[in-house]
């Protein structure tokens, strides 16, 4: 049995962050107030102070991330005066430069998202998924987050060409290639940078709450059971209570008093978990239970003869 962890800290993350040691997190996932967006819970933060307002924040993450762990943040710039504002090209290179690695972005597709009509632009049906690290060697366990191979599979590996049946190079010197055949007889293939995810979420009491799927893939790809996962803008703890379902240790940090005790309330500060395989358990509680006989058994007074 092994006891999983939900802490929850309410304050400014700026400061609540100089509670966590160095290099303890394994995976930060969180999406921050975008700017000028939840100014009655939040204040909102004008687009051109986004980034004098989230490095410092950035550095204090980047301080307590292990070495091999990920960052990963959902954002999405707005529109202003008719074009969409640079703040997170900007915050990129703002990162950049105090240390951080920009690893890869990932898309968050709305698959549900609200119908609408505007002058100048269709409706938002994405979200960005920063992929940030410390260093270029971090976890990542692919395997976990494997999707069907898809109908394509079928009529695709029927007829394989002799180009199909080598290593077939990139065209363009990337370095990167295919071997189309290594595929055949295959279930699943690993996934791309677009995630189809729907917006739908049980959770009605927060002004930005996301789906319980989002940090979920996130968890599972860059995560272990007994990892921590930290959340500097928990909101209505999505996060922390996706960690505590899959055996993670959590963090969460909250400006308001209400979403803080709206988390607690939901969540347990501790859990424990059996982490044995469920056959080896049971295997060792009977060998146990059997040692627990045995000994009470010579543990009995002897008869006289």
């Amino acid at each position: 049995m092994i006891a999983v962890t939900a802490k929850t800290i309410l304050g400014d993350c700026r400061e609540a962050l100089q509670e966590l040691s160095d290099n303890s997190v394994d995976l930060i996932f969180t999406s921050p107030p975008y700017a000028d967006q939840r100014s009655q819970t939040y204040g909102g933060i004008k687009p051109d102070q986004y980034v004098e307002w989230f490095t410092p924040i950035a550095a204090e993450l980047l301080r307590v991330l292990k070495p091999d762990g990920t960052f990963v943040l959902n954002i999405k710039e707005k529109a202003q005066n008719g074009e969409r504002h640079t703040y997170v090209l900007e915050l990129i290179l703002a990162m950049r430069k105090i240390g951080w690695l920009w690893t890869e972005e990932m898309i968050w597709h709305k698959k549900n998202c609200y119908p609408g009509k505007w002058p100048n632009r269709f409706r938002d049906s994405w979200e960005r998924l920063l992929q940030f690290n410390k260093s270029r060697h971090f976890n990542m366990y692919q395997e976990e987050v494997m999707v069907p191979m898809g109908s394509w599979a079928e009529k695709r590996l029927q007829n394989l060409s002799e180009t199909d049946k080598i290593r077939d190079n990139s065209k363009v010197g990337s370095g990167f290639g295919k071997n189309i055949s290594n595929w055949i007889g295959k279930e699943k293939a690993y996934p791309t940078n677009v995630l189809q995810l729907a917006t739908e979420c049980s959770n009605k009491s927060h002004s930005a709450a996301f789906p319980e799927s989002l940090p979920e893939w996130f968890i599972k790809l860059f995560t272990k059971e007994g990892n921590t996962v930290l959340d500097p803008f928990m909101g209505s703890g999505t996060t922390l209570k996706v960690a505590q379902r899959m055996k993670r240790n959590s963090v969460g940090i909250d400006i308001l008093p209400q979403y803080y005790d709206m988390v607690n309330a939901a969540i347990q500060p501790t859990e424990c978990y059996l982490f044995e395989k469920r056959e080896e358990y049971a295997a060792d509680n009977k060998k146990r239970s059997g040692t627990v006989r045995k000994r009470k058994h010579s543990e009995l007074p002897q008869q006289a003869s």
